[in-house]
């Protein structure tokens, strides 16, 4: 091989594989020098030294300094094999630390690759001139790829994995939608609208929190966009996830107000000991608050950062008035020193139990013996509430067995008008799904459990701003 066909090999590949050219040369003169090792059994690494014109591509080979008139060609047979393997590994080596550097600089970058196969559940996506990988965790739940098709996603992490480099791509993450706004949304990319904070459940909801650093422009309705174009896009991409954009606030409860859209809400009470938020809603807006398997109350406590506890009107008095009765038994405890909790947020034996005396002493101003004796006997009284909870639970659901068989005799006409409630037959003739409203008693509406107790009636109908796919038909 010539000089110059070297040359021209040299930079076919620095091109087709983005290597630098210096660092191909400085393989060449390493493989080199490994050959006449290896030709001449020589110990010392120093022994021979090697360069390469970058220009003509003339090689000189020096041994203590006194050039050799010797090529890889005259080597033999080892010592060219050597020459050839030495340069293959340290041209793959090269390639291997520019796709690392080259993906490092693009990490939390939004990239489109090509879907390759999969691989034990896990998507393998092709992006330029590298293999990346989809753990299952970092994919959208029930979406699937075949080969060929586009796939649009973040670069989550970039390692080495032995003699190769791992890239960890994400279609899950939080910071896929916030990328993807600051694609679609130009007030988003610019910094004139901030997205405070983000809560997700990856192929079902999320809900973004936005507000906007120029008051002459609205940060709901830039990130919605006309006739909800902007929306929609990400929407698509994503294939219908819902995506709730909501007004940030730096009041804790209006923001809990506008992520618990579009359910209306009556009150608010913060209880800052427990990091707790109670709302109160209408009965009828009970279903809408919580949301279907309890994804809007979860969603929102996680965006807010408060555990958030949804009640009744009934329920939050009924709690109240417990409470109160529990601490009016302690000497020394007033009217107004119960007040005084309930305006701390603490609005149920729960909460006095939950805080204990120390804090009853703190913020009431009490003598230790007389915080201790609050804190037993709400820990006493919550111990009955929770019994009269759950067998009132037990109650409602065999009420409601009952109620849902007596309709399907109705409807099979088996039974009579006479053994359910108007409603309950009225609703069992039209076909309704569900025969009974779902359970309300606080301990089962956190955002813990509302997995279990939260109503299956889906919220699609939002409000205007904070709803942003149904202000797409608007």
């Amino acid at each position: 091989m010539n000089s110059q066909e070297m040359i021209r090999i040299l930079d076919s590949i620095a091109r087709d594989r983005n290597i630098e050219r210096s660092l191909l040369v400085n393989d060449l003169e390493q493989a080199m020098v490994s050959a006449a090792r290896k030709y001449y059994n020589a110990i010392d690494p120093e022994e021979f030294t090697c360069s390469m014109d970058p220009i003509t591509g003339e090689m000189s080979l020096l041994r203590h300094g006194e050039p050799l008139d010797i090529g890889p060609d005259e080597f033999g047979r080892i010592a060219a094999q050597t020459f050839k393997q030495v340069m293959i590994q340290r041209f793959r080596d090269d390639e291997r630390d520019t796709i690392r550097e080259d993906f490092q600089k693009r990490l939390g970058t939004i990239v489109t690759g090509v879907a390759q196969r999969y691989d034990r559940s896990m998507l393998i996506v092709s992006i330029d001139r590298a293999e990346a990988i989809m753990p299952r965790s970092e994919q959208i739940p029930g979406e699937q790829f075949a080969p060929g098709d586009r796939v649009r996603c973040m670069v989550l992490d970039v390692r080495d994995a032995g003699s190769q480099v791992k890239i960890v791509l994400s279609r899950a993450h939080p910071d896929f939608i916030r990328k993807l706004f600051e694609v679609e949304v130009p007030e988003v990319a610019e910094r004139i609208i901030e997205i405070k904070a983000m809560a997700r459940e990856a192929g079902y909801r999320t809900k973004v929190a936005v507000a906007s650093i120029d008051s002459k422009v609205d940060a709901v309705g830039a990130c919605v966009g006309v006739r909800g174009s902007r929306i929609r896009n990400i929407v698509d991409e994503l294939n219908g996830e819902k995506i709730d954009i909501v007004r940030w606030n730096e009041s804790s409860q209006i923001l809990i107000q506008n992520a618990l859209k579009p359910a209306e809400i009556q009150e608010v009470s913060l209880c800052f000991e427990l990091g707790r938020a109670t709302v109160v809603v209408r009965d009828d807006q009970l279903s809408l608050a919580i949301g279907k398997r309890g994804q809007n109350v979860r969603l929102a406590a996680r965006l807010t950062g408060w555990d958030v506890d949804i009640l009744t009107p009934d329920e939050f008095n009924k709690g109240i008035e417990t409470m109160s009765q529990t601490l009016l038994e302690v000497d020394g405890i007033t009217e107004e020193k119960v007040d005084r909790l309930i305006a701390l947020g603490m609005v149920s034996v729960f909460d006095i139990e939950e805080v204990g005396a120390e804090v009853l002493n703190a913020e009431l101003e009490l003598e230790t013996a007389i915080g201790e004796k609050i804190a037993e006997l709400a820990s006493v009284r919550a111990k009955e509430v929770a019994v009269q909870q759950q067998k009132d639970k037990e109650e409602r659901e065999l009420r409601r067995a009952e109620e849902e068989q007596a309709a399907r005799r109705l409807l099979e006409g088996e039974g009579e008008e006479g053994d359910i409630d108007p409603d309950l037959a009225a609703a069992a003739i039209l076909g309704a799904s569900k025969l009974a409203s779902p359970d309300t008693t606080k301990e089962q509406k956190t955002p813990e459990a509302s997995d279990q107790q939260a109503s299956e009636t889906d919220t699609t109908e939002e409000s205007g701003e904070t709803r942003a796919a149904d202000i797409l038909g608007n």
